[in-house]
């Protein structure tokens, strides 16, 4: 099922989110609402926040981007290749590299593009679907969607990273995004 994606301004989008056990009620079923919603949507992952839950669930998929894209774009994946993966009570437990600057977007913040400066690796603990313990590193595009991710599980945006006087300049087409004065695409859960 296709779920509609919280807009910027909704107060769940700043909560910190819980850890869940393999007990949460349908888990696998919104599992996989959240992989149709996300393809439907044109993500390259989606956050459990941005469907109205409150819980450290996300699901990326860089592979269709790797699939689509040329040798130049590919540089981002370091030799990784595309990954499709679902983190359940994920915790990133090392940042490390050079800074990078990319382009980001978000499914909650329809239109909206910025450059974001993050780190080019990162060490990560979850759990899979099958609530197997996972510890694995990341670099270049996947660490990207992952950081990106697990920011809104953290009750962060991608724009909290850019400059206080860039956010100001930018304040009318976020409160525009809030209001529902923008066209998504897809569904969007307004703030109250």
């Amino acid at each position: 099922m296709i779920l509609p994606i919280v807009a910027y301004g909704h107060p769940i989008l700043r909560h910190v989110c819980k850890d869940i056990d393999a007990g949460y009620p349908d888990l696998q079923k919104l599992i996989a609402d959240m992989w149709e919603t996300m393809y439907h949507s044109n993500g390259m992952g989606l956050a459990a926040p941005q469907i109205n839950k409150a819980i450290r669930l996300f699901v990326i998929d860089t592979q269709q981007v790797f699939e689509k894209s040329d040798d130049e774009e590919r540089k981002g994946f370091e030799g990784e290749g595309g990954k499709k993966i679902v983190f359940i009570n994920a915790h990133i437990t090392e940042l490390t590299g050079p800074a990078w600057i990319c382009d980001e977007g978000c499914l909650s913040l329809p239109g909206f593009r910025e450059e974001v400066s993050r780190e080019s690796s990162l060490t990560i603990e979850y759990l899979d679907e099958n609530f197997q313990l996972k510890i694995e590193k990341y670099k270049g595009l996947n660490a990207r969607v992952i950081m990106h991710e697990y920011d809104h599980i953290e009750g962060k945006l991608f724009i909290d990273r850019i400059s206080p006087f860039r956010k100001k300049l930018l304040k009318k087409k976020l409160d525009d995004i809030s209001s529902g004065r923008v066209k998504a695409g897809y569904k969007m859960l307004l703030p109250k």
